[in-house]
């Protein structure tokens, strides 16, 4: 298996223009913003884009992007495991902004998009204020409380989000059929 090399920002940077760049987070997220050039394969249809990903990785370097770097670390692996060799943005968006460079932002955006961060933060939120206001009329309603808690922290330990997945399969974080489709033909033209 290969394992995924690394870019930092200033170093993706330099290189944006020529490389393959796919970005793994919700269509959501991507509307928000995303690097220039990007195109957008939600993490959980990865598999489903390998042959055109392939193609994409045959003809030049591939770089995968998310939010933070942890779900570009996953696809990475997923892709490796397939003799897929890709390069993943240090600190993903988060870092690109925090060096001083510009988010594409489409012009089509008729919503704003909550990024997943926000999205986990309501719903913890709203679960935590449901357990403890639920807990006034029988204490049991207090452990949705500190499952999230739990949650949270298991969250924090791992670098991994149980709540963000499900999130992601909620309808306004997921591509519509022909998004999806036309990416991957970008892909298999480049």
């Amino acid at each position: 298996m290969t394992t995924p090399h690394t870019l930092s920002a200033h170093q993706a940077h330099a290189r944006v223009h020529e490389l393959t760049v796919l970005d793994v987070r919700t269509p959501g997220e991507y509307t928000a913003g995303h690097l220039p050039g990007a195109l957008n394969i939600p993490l959980d249809r990865i598999s489903r884009a390998l042959p055109a990903i392939r193609h994409a990785a045959d003809r030049g370097d591939v770089l995968v992007v998310c939010a933070s770097g942890a779900r570009s670390d996953s696809a990475c692996r997923t892709l490796a495991e397939h003799g897929i060799v890709t390069a993943t943005l240090t600190g993903g968006t988060g870092a690109w902004t925090a060096a001083g460079h510009d988010l594409h932002h489409p012009e089509q955006a008729s919503r704003t998009a909550w990024g997943m961060e926000r999205q986990v933060r309501l719903t913890a939120g709203a679960l935590v204020l449901a357990g403890l206001g639920l807990g006034l009329i029988h204490p049991a309603f207090q452990l949705i409380s500190a499952a999230v808690a739990g949650g949270l922290a298991y969250s924090a330990l791992t670098n991994t989000c149980g709540m963000a997945a499900v999130l992601a399969k909620l309808p306004h974080n997921r591509p519509r059929p022909g998004d999806i489709n036309a990416t991957l033909a970008s892909l298999l033209n480049r």
